[in-house]
């Protein structure tokens, strides 16, 4: 993954918006998955131990979203699980679309995970193809002015060699882990 988001980076060059401070995909919660969740808690036993004060501000912030979310969260608001159902649908499209990620430092506007942050986190900027559209989804902010040729040469593969739904499955077998969840849940804690 994080191979070919240097090589997609290092293609992209100047359509590229995408560096430190830049925050407009880091508003509005998105659905994770375990192997995101498993990363983000190692992230933070990390972070507890290297700078425990940061870890505190993060989990602050998370168990604040959470408190204030719950009573309108289209899941479990115990376990942070989604309701993945399709009357569910709306309820999730509606669900904190202008909620800051916890993990965003709100002075800054720095990442204070980034080196354990999402998948989705980390393929926001890059061409990566939307499987539903068929088409080559971008950050509004990055390709501005390319042509549909240039883009696509800039495509990203997140998984180049199949191994997600294989280290999806260890996980569920491993610890009964399944479902999508949200960062903010996760970072709680």
């Amino acid at each position: 993954m994080n191979a070919a988001l240097a090589d997609s980076v290092r293609r992209s060059g100047k359509w590229l918006a995408c560096k430190p401070g830049c925050s407009q995909c880091c508003v509005g919660v998105f659905a994770i998955n375990q192997l995101d969740a498993a990363r983000l808690v190692n992230g933070m036993a990390v972070i507890e131990q290297q700078d425990p004060d940061r870890a505190a501000r993060i989990r602050a912030r998370a168990r604040d979203v959470v408190a204030r979310r719950s009573a309108t969260f289209p899941g479990d608001p115990k376990t942070g699980l989604l309701d993945e159902s399709e009357e569910m649908y709306d309820a999730w499209n509606a669900f904190a679309n202008d909620e800051p990620c916890p993990a965003l430092h709100p002075e800054t506007g720095h990442c204070e995970i980034y080196e354990f942050r999402p998948v989705i986190c980390r393929t926001f900027g890059p061409p990566v193809m939307d499987e539903e559209e068929n088409d080559l989804a971008v950050c509004d902010l990055c390709f501005d002015g390319a042509t549909d040729e240039e883009t696509a040469l800039c495509e990203m593969h997140p998984d180049p060699d199949n191994l997600q739904g294989t280290l999806l499955k260890e996980i569920e077998n491993t610890t009964g882990d399944k479902g999508e969840t949200i960062v903010a849940w996760v970072l709680a804690g």
